[in-house]
């Protein structure tokens, strides 16, 4: 990263002069409420929808949680995160971590040159970055996950990136753009499609989210099947991820049907209606084409199951107009 970017994010702000001179983390700084939520409109500039602040090092910060979206970048160094009171994540230099407004998290202390950036995040700061995915992309389901404030099984994503160049490069342009840039509406126009950008990015590697932290042995099953499936949609059976697995086939099918409310069978439809809605949208194949290619040779129940996916037949699905 560029080094005057280091040395601005290494100086000392005044909550760590403060802490460094005896006193521990002000709540206040952070939250209005008994419980320790952080609150955006105490971090956000009035307008803005992405602001950043690096975190603050030499103390234990206390568990808490958001009523927004952090994302978290290791610039240098380590920090080491307890999430939900169980899952100890070390973030190193490189690394991403995206935080729900279900997970809480505790942060043991950091030294000086262990320098990480929190992103402030609203969720609409998101909409244009997922027009970005295709539907279907595991990566995007994720994300629409974490940004729920209801999801309770995938509340953060852990994204080992130290060794991918691209996206240290847009991590890089975020933070100058939001260090060294005045304009609000710049700011907001640039960081959005940046973000869609390294999301982008980030699907290629999707199967290695939170493959760091073995102790969520479930979800980190059900992360692999959801790969699996969003790579093999067109042929893929049951069977062949059980057996890559090693664990029963009634086991993932439960597995999928208890976090996502599909089976495996009914998973692996959707995607591939996912997968034919994208290729009416963004493509001129013939229908046949379409439902040859994402592994069918019965037309009728392709339409049929097209229909009740979408509430259109393809045909009107590629026109954009209700069936009459």
């Amino acid at each position: 990263m560029n080094k005057q970017i280091i040395e601005q994010l290494r100086q000392l702000t005044g909550e760590e002069k403060e802490i460094l001179s005896g006193l521990e983390i002000d709540k206040s700084r952070y939250s209005t409420g008994q419980n320790f939520i952080v609150n955006s409109d105490l971090l956000l500039k009035k307008g803005r929808l992405i602001e950043i602040r690096p975190h603050t090092r030499f103390v234990h910060f206390p568990k808490h949680s958001h009523n927004y979206v952090e994302m978290v970048y290791m610039v240098l160094g380590e920090t080491h995160h307890i999430l939900n009171d169980t899952d100890e994540i070390t973030l190193k230099a490189g690394e991403l971590l995206f935080l729900n407004q279900n997970t809480t998290q505790e942060i043991m202390p950091a030294g000086e040159n262990d320098i990480a950036v929190n992103f402030i995040l609203l969720p609409e700061f998101f909409d244009e970055a997922l027009n970005m995915i295709p539907e279907g992309d595991l990566l995007r389901d994720f994300l629409i996950s974490v940004l729920s404030p209801d999801s309770s099984f995938l509340t953060y994503l852990h994204f080992p990136t130290s060794d991918i160049l691209p996206v240290q490069n847009l991590m890089e342009n975020m933070i100058y753009t939001l260090l060294y840039q005045e304009s609000e509406t710049v700011i907001n126009t640039i960081n959005r499609t940046t973000m869609g950008l390294l999301l982008q990015t980030l699907s290629v590697y999707a199967g290695l989210v939170n493959q760091g932290t073995p102790s969520q042995y479930e979800q980190n099953l059900l992360l692999t099947v959801l790969k699996y499936i969003d790579d093999h949609y067109k042929h893929g059976t049951l069977e062949t991820i059980a057996k890559q697995t090693k664990q029963p086939a009634y086991y993932i099918s439960r597995l999928l049907k208890k976090h996502t409310g599909k089976n495996f069978k009914e998973q692996l439809l959707a995607r591939r209606l996912q997968q034919a809605a994208y290729l009416l949208s963004h493509t001129t194949l013939t229908i046949e084409d379409i439902y040859t290619y994402i592994g069918y040779d019965n037309s009728s129940y392709f339409y049929r199951k097209f229909k009740e996916a979408y509430g259109l037949s393809p045909r009107d699905y590629r026109l954009g107009q209700p069936q009459s």
